[in-house]
């Protein structure tokens, strides 16, 4: 592990986030992006080397969806940066660890991620983001 890359946030209403994150606490806005294939709208700021991102749901059956639902506005996720995210999922699977992703998916800017499941991880659903090369 190299370092915290990101936190995932769920919330209701990306507005009333950036009014806290963006304006009240200063965090810089580097992205804003809706990812269809995962149903979200996402909003990344910079804190130092890494991230907090907003997420939002943009259909009512998206994983967010069903988190806000479920447990309300808060984190989401962990995202981890690993030098080798095929050796970090296959450590996990090794360990009887349930994974979302067997394989890593792929960005549309070529960076590798997957996500571990939350009910073997305390609760906290884990991603991993290979480090750019």
């Amino acid at each position: 592990m190299n370092k915290i890359a990101h936190i995932g946030i769920a919330v209701n209403d990306l507005d009333a986030a950036l009014a806290l994150f963006r304006d009240a606490m200063g965090l810089h806005v580097e992205y804003r992006r809706v990812v269809p294939e995962q149903q979200v709208e996402i909003v990344g700021l910079a804190i130092g080397e890494s991230e907090i991102e907003l997420l939002k749901a943009t259909t009512e059956t998206s994983s967010i969806a069903r988190f806000l639902e479920k447990r309300g506005e808060g984190i989401q996720h962990v995202c981890f940066e690993v030098d080798d995210i095929e050796a970090a999922l296959r450590n996990l699977q090794e360990r009887g660890y349930d994974l979302i992703d067997k394989t890593p998916r792929v960005r549309d800017d070529g960076r590798k991620y997957a996500f571990v499941h939350p009910k073997g991880t305390h609760g906290v659903m884990i991603e991993f983001y290979e480090r750019k090369k």
